[in-house]
C-alpha cells in the first residue's frame, strides 16, 4: 500500500506553511517545495504519494511541471491549486491527468477530502495492479494452444466455432478448454474471461 506522503509545490511560503501544518495534523507526511524546478530535481520515479501543485509559479508553471512528470512516467495523482480566474488553466491540467483542482482560498475539509480521494485512487490502482499481475502469472502456465482457445473464448466463440477457427475437432477443443480452466483455477467461463481481461487480453 502506498504511503500517505503529500508533495506540496507552491511558491507562496505562507501557503506552504499553513497547508503543511494542516495536513500533518490530518495524518499525512508532507514534503514542501518552493517551485516546480526544485521539485522535479528531487522527486524520484519510485516516489509514492499525492502531489499538490500550484498553477502559477515563477520559472516553471504547474502545467509545465505536470507535463514533465508525465514525460518521466511519474503517475502520482495530481491536485491542482489555483487562484481566482485560473479555472481554464485548471481544466487544461485535468485534461493532462490531474484528478481535481481547488481554488484558493480552499477549505480544510475540501483539501483533505481531495487528498483522501487521491489516496483511495492509489489504493485501488495498487490492488488492480496486483490482480493484473496475478492474472498474467496464471496465463504463463497455459500452452500455446490453450492460450489460443482462451483468446477464442474472449472473442465470444463457441466450442464449435473454436474448432473451425483452429482447424481441430470439437472434442479436442473441449480437452484444451478443460485443461485451461483447471490451470486458471476457473470454475466457470465468466471466471476464465475475468482472468483474461485482467491480464489485458481483449477481443479482436
Amino acid at each position: 500500500m502506498p504511503d500517505r506522503t503529500v508533495f506540496l509545490v507552491d511558491d507562496d511560503e505562507a501557503i506552504r506553511h499553513s497547508a503543511s501544518f494542516m495536513l500533518r495534523h490530518a495524518g499525512f507526511n508532507v514534503k514542501t517545495y518552493p517551485d516546480g524546478i526544485s521539485f522535479l530535481e528531487q522527486v524520484r520515479d519510485d516516489n509514492h504519494g499525492c502531489i499538490l501543485l500550484d498553477v502559477r509559479m515563477p520559472g516553471m508553471d504547474g502545467l509545465a511541471v505536470q507535463s514533465a512528470l508525465n514525460q518521466r512516467g511519474i503517475n502520482m495523482p495530481v491536485i491542482i491549486l489555483t487562484g481566482h480566474g485560473d479555472v481554464p488553466v485548471a481544466v487544461e491540467a485535468m485534461k493532462g491527468g490531474a484528478i481535481e483542482f481547488l481554488e484558493k482560498p480552499y477549505e480544510k475539509q475540501a483539501l483533505v477530502g481531495a487528498i483522501e480521494n487521491a489516496f483511495t485512487l492509489l489504493d485501488n490502482q495498487a490492488a488492480d495492479d496486483k490482480r493484473s499481475a496475478g492474472a498474467k502469472a496464471k496465463l504463463t502456465s497455459l500452452t500455446p494452444r490453450e492460450m489460443e482457445v482462451l483468446k477464442c473464448l474472449v472473442d465470444g466463440l463457441t466450442n464449435k466455432g473454436i474448432a473451425q477457427a483452429l482447424s481441430i475437432s470439437p472434442r479436442t477443443v473441449e480437452i484444451h478448454r478443460a485443461h485451461m480452466m483447471e490451470k486458471l483455477d476457473a470454475d466457470s467461463l465468466s471466471s476464465a474471461l475475468r482472468i483474461a481481461f485482467l491480464a489485458g487480453i481483449s477481443g479482436t
